[in-house]
């Protein structure tokens, strides 16, 4: 998905280091995830970077990693319940990063309840015979419109906050908005139909858009 989103070089590391052009006895699966790189670690892989996300265990990134970043860095750190790296960890070191996590208690809270649910959803009420990388990426583009929109008063009082736009620390609708079941939905339900494996004649986005509404 990085690279159909226009990620220049996707460097992937596991618990023995990077998976570069030097590893040996690789499966099939980490074959296909190879990179042409020297480098071997994830302190390496980081240096310059302009993004890195986490999904392993707690405290595997340091303040040191994080200080080798490129300008303006991207951290999802998504390890649960403790990240690879706390957000004021990040603010020590850094005061132009971006950060998320996968908790409630940070801003940025990178959940797969805002994914799962609703490109099933979609991809059910259209019948779609599979889901197609289409389908996921027309989900994370949606997403990322609904950041932008306007924040509801009750998603507010929920996180006590009187401010909530877009901006480093609203970079994602938080699982207590209820667009999302829309939004996500129909975007999903959309691609499959223009995919061509939706299983549905003449499907209405905007009415689609306004039955979901209904219910919420």
């Amino acid at each position: 998905m990085y690279q159909a989103l226009g990620a220049g070089q996707v460097v992937v590391v596991d618990s023995k280091g990077v998976i570069n052009h030097k590893r040996q006895g690789l499966d099939k699966v980490k074959q296909e995830l190879v990179t042409t790189t020297d480098d071997d670690t994830l302190e390496e892989a980081m240096r310059g970077a302009d993004m890195v996300l986490g999904l392993s265990k707690a405290g595997v990134i340091t303040k040191e990693m994080v200080a080798s970043m490129n300008k303006s860095p991207i951290i999802f750190a998504c390890a649960n319940p403790t990240p690879e790296i706390l957000p004021e960890e990040v603010a020590e070191v850094r005061s132009d990063a971006i950060m998320g996590t996968g908790r409630s208690d940070y801003p940025n809270q990178i959940n797969n309840v805002l994914g799962f649910p609703f490109i099933f959803r979609g991809a059910l009420d259209v019948r779609a015979s599979k889901i197609t990388e289409e389908m996921k990426l027309a989900a994370a583009k949606a997403l990322a419109d609904l950041a932008k929109e306007p924040v509801d008063d009750y998603i507010k009082n929920i996180y006590e906050k009187e401010k909530m736009e877009f901006g480093p620390e609203y970079i994602i609708p938080t699982p207590f908005d209820k667009r999302v079941f829309v939004w996500v939905s129909a975007a999903v339900a959309q691609a499959a139909v223009e995919c061509n494996v939706a299983n549905v004649d003449n499907f209405d986005v905007e009415a689609y858009k306004k039955e979901l509404e209904s219910k919420i």
